[in-house]
């Protein structure tokens, strides 16, 4: 509000736009003119996508816009800073290219007029691929700028000339900094993942970022959740965004099946998993697991006990062998990839059949993004999760959350329940006393009554 209490044209302009959703039509040789939008227009030439673009995303199989480039594309291309908030796989990588791509038009000068910045290696990688598909049609140059390769070869392709840059916060800054990366005609800038970034600890490279690039240029910021975290970097990086959501935090898609095994421990879960692929049809198969060293054990195991080929990826592995494993993986070369959550933030794959987390996250944010891994681009995808009785806590919270209560099956009765390994027994046992005591702060813990009666009888 102004000082005399009448609206100001940005608060009037956010306002409209938030109450009357707009859509595009772009006459030849005219400029943008808007008209309220019907619900019911669902094609890409509605929402103003011109035709070189659509014929590119016919190419790669899309049929109608998702839910979130309706609500996103038309005011990305009015010029409006946006922040949309939507989960994996629900089209939101092209909701922001189509119209970054739109905005630039065709190679103008050498130096880049875009940026889209990935918290991981992979996303850089997979989101690049997306953008040269997009741009099929146009004579645009793009860059993928990641740490972990040859820095020699990226310094090359900025010098041959790039108009969209796709990078890593980390390698960009490095590239500015000895001056092989210039920022002066940035019209462009896109925060992808913007939750991951946060997690990953990139703030203090994004405020660094924010000072060597104009002030002057349209924003977007895309993000499966919309935390503290992501609220504090929108405001910092965004002026007056428009917020598109399309669906509540922390849900989950329709298109996934999802499902709960009650297993006691770590050997049962490997070969109740075992017995899964060689029984049903699972084409592709992503595996979650805890840790890196759970990772290994899991791929040993499955590599001489299923069909088809098994990969393992975590931050153990080298920066090649990942990368060949998630394209093998994307290509159907691999039947079954296990990972750990960090190096599986990159794995956009549309057709993973199968998720499964063999050990259940910790937290609602790294569920959703687990099992939103598969049911993507309308595809019908499953979620399969083993839990032993200490993380049934979490599966709990999980539940609250999304609101929604995971169908429990029955493992089958002549399943091979495993002995406890007397390490993992008393890990579980911590876990479970840990968990008692937040929910009763008096409880003293299994190994304290323990302990007690053992001094009762002199043992002690």
């Amino acid at each position: 509000m102004t000082d005399e209490g009448i609206p100001s044209m940005h608060f009037l302009r956010h306002i409209s736009l938030v109450l009357y959703p707009l859509s595009f039509s772009v006459p030849k040789g005219k400029g943008i003119s808007l008209k309220p939008m019907n619900s019911a227009e669902k094609d890409f030439h509605s929402l103003g996508v011109t035709r070189q673009f659509i014929n590119a995303m016919e190419d790669m199989g899309y049929e109608e816009p998702t839910e979130i480039q309706v609500k996103a594309i038309p005011r990305l291309l009015a010029g409006q800073d946006l922040i949309g908030i939507a989960q994996t796989g629900t089209g939101k990588t092209a909701a922001f290219v189509v119209p970054m791509l739109q905005r630039l038009k065709y190679a103008s000068i050498d130096i880049p007029r875009a940026i889209i910045l990935e918290p991981t290696k992979e996303l850089v990688i997979q989101t690049e691929s997306m953008v040269r598909k997009l741009m099929a049609y146009t004579d645009l140059r793009a860059v993928a700028i990641y740490g972990g390769a040859a820095i020699k070869s990226q310094r090359q392709a900025l010098e041959d000339g790039v108009d969209i840059i796709v990078a890593s916060p980390g390698r960009f800054m490095e590239l500015y900094l000895s001056g092989h990366l210039k920022t002066k005609k940035l019209e462009v800038l896109v925060l992808d993942e913007a939750d991951r970034l946060m997690d990953m600890g990139f703030m203090p490279q994004l405020r660094s970022f924010l000072e060597v690039i104009p002030v002057k240029r349209q924003n977007m910021l895309f993000s499966a959740t919309f935390g503290e975290k992501v609220e504090s970097l929108s405001s910092e990086f965004l002026e007056f965004p428009t917020r598109v959501e399309v669906s509540p935090q922390a849900s989950t898609a329709d298109t996934i099946e999802q499902r709960l095994y009650h297993l006691p421990n770590f050997k049962t879960k490997l070969f109740f998993i075992e017995r899964l692929l060689n029984a049903e049809d699972m084409p592709r198969v992503l595996i979650f697991c805890r840790t890196k060293d759970r990772a290994d054990r899991v791929f040993r195991f499955l590599e001489r006990k299923v069909e088809g080929e098994v990969r393992v990826i975590h931050s153990n592995k080298g920066q090649n062998t990942r990368i060949n494993a998630f394209r093998a993986f994307q290509e159907g070369e691999v039947r079954v990839l296990v990972a750990t959550d960090v190096s599986a933030r990159g794995i956009d794959v549309a057709l993973v059949s199968h998720v499964v987390n063999l050990d259940i996250p910790r937290t609602i944010i790294d569920y959703t993004h687990r099992i939103g891994r598969t049911g993507r681009a309308k595809n019908q995808g499953v979620a399969i999760s083993f839990a032993d009785p200490s993380e049934m806590f979490y599966i709990k919270k999980i539940q609250v959350l999304i609101q929604m209560q995971i169908p429990l099956l029955k493992a089958p009765k002549d399943l091979e329940v495993m002995d406890f390994l007397p390490r993992e027994e008393r890990e579980l046992a911590m876990e479970l006393d840990r968990q008692k005591k937040l929910a009763d702060p008096t409880f003293k813990g299994a190994f304290h009554e323990r302990k007690s009666v053992l001094k009762r009888k002199g043992l002690l």
